[in-house]
């Protein structure tokens, strides 16, 4: 009977597909079409074209990613059978990868668009931690931004996928607060090499390095050298963004933050609005999976963007994405409008590939070729 519907969840239709994507879970595609973005934007060619040179742009710009730091292991297997001691499947393990994870995949994105970055989080003395440098090492980024934290262990999520499902995720983490010395730390790194910077993005998974003490000095940092401030938010932290440039929540975040529902355009409007108000940034990016991205801006206005023409196959790491591509966007000059439209571009291509979740330069120039070219 469990194997019957362990074989029933792997079917492809529609509906199955956007439940596990709502639920966050792994799903072979194709999944789900989606209209152009360009109409809905009423992109122009020379509007494009400044886009274009934005992401060259890119090398020259210095980003600044405060946050929690991570590793995602997963384990890649097939089922075969319901194992004998409970009713849950075998997973008989073919391989393992690891990747950058959290406030790093930010990091990664950052340096796979070709801008420069610098990291401040920490990790504990342990494997993970070590691993992590190792990972950071060869992608050539400047380590000296993490403390290491006795007692503190480096959070793994373990993900355990067959027949490209997510079956299970594991986490191993603490969500304790940062000693206070350790906070100290990162912002005496941050401010003695804050010349240089372009940009601020706030990673926040809820792992205790953001508080109240860190977005204090982070705001500063941004209000007297004129930084853009970005935030990729945990819900319980909202109070703690307020001022800041610009707040990235996924729809989930957003209706639980606001305290209310998103069933149709009104309450998007009135979530939006509300989180735009409460919290007093500058504009609200509201990801939203397959019915794109919704920005609302300071004026009042709001924008809907639609996902591109692409399939879904893996939405893990597309809100790291969307934060970096946004961030670097605004940092060279582009309105938070075409920033966020840029973004939405990157993530469509993170998300049409299983494991993937770096958008490449190259890969980013050339699809926006094709929507000049249109």
């Amino acid at each position: 009977m469990v194997y019957n519907a362990l074989k029933d969840s792997y079917k492809r239709d529609a509906n199955v597909a956007a439940t596990y994507k709502r639920l966050g879970i792994l799903s072979q595609g194709p999944t789900f079409a989606y209209g152009q973005t360009a109409a809905e934007m009423d992109m122009k060619a020379t509007d494009l074209r400044s886009l274009m040179k934005a992401i060259e742009g890119f090398e020259k710009t210095e980003v600044l990613v405060v946050g929690d730091i991570m590793l995602d292991q997963f384990i890649w297997g097939r089922v075969s059978r319901i194992s004998p001691e409970a009713p849950v499947p075998v997973v008989e393990v073919d391989h393992e990868t690891t990747m950058l994870g959290g406030a790093t995949n930010v990091v990664n994105n950052i340096v796979s668009l070709g801008g420069k970055v610098r990291l401040c989080g920490v990790v504990g003395d342990d494997y993970i931690g070590k691993r992590i440098f190792s990972l950071l090492n060869r992608l050539g980024v400047n380590i000296n931004g993490i403390v290491v934290e006795d007692n503190r262990p480096t959070t793994l999520k373990t993900r355990i996928i067959a027949h490209a499902q997510q079956i299970v995720r594991y986490d191993r983490e603490t969500r304790d607060s940062l000693k206070p010395e350790t906070t100290n730390t990162i912002l005496d790194f941050i401010h003695n090499r804050g010349e240089t910077l372009a940009a601020i993005i706030v990673s926040d998974y809820g792992k205790g390095v953001v508080t109240r003490e860190l977005m204090g000095g982070l705001k500063d940092l941004m209000s007297t050298r004129g930084l853009p401030l970005a935030v990729d938010p945990n819900v319980r932290n909202f109070p703690l963004y307020e001022g800041v440039t610009i707040i990235t929540p996924n729809n989930e975040e957003a209706q639980e933050a606001a305290g209310m529902d998103i069933s149709d355009e009104e309450s998007l409007r009135r979530v939006g609005e509300g989180l735009l108000q409460s919290c007093r940034c500058r504009a609200l990016l509201i990801t939203r999976g397959e019915e794109g991205m919704t920005l609302f801006e300071g004026d009042g206005g709001a924008t809907h963007i639609k996902v591109i023409a692409r399939k879904v196959y893996d939405v893990t790491g597309a809100g790291d994405t969307v934060i970096a591509t946004l961030t670097l966007g605004i940092a060279t000059g582009l309105d938070v409008k075409s920033a966020a439209y840029l973004s939405n571009l990157a993530a469509g291509i993170v998300v049409g590939e299983v494991g993937t979740s770096t958008v490449k330069k190259d890969d980013l120039k050339a699809l926006l070729a094709s929507h000049i070219q249109q």
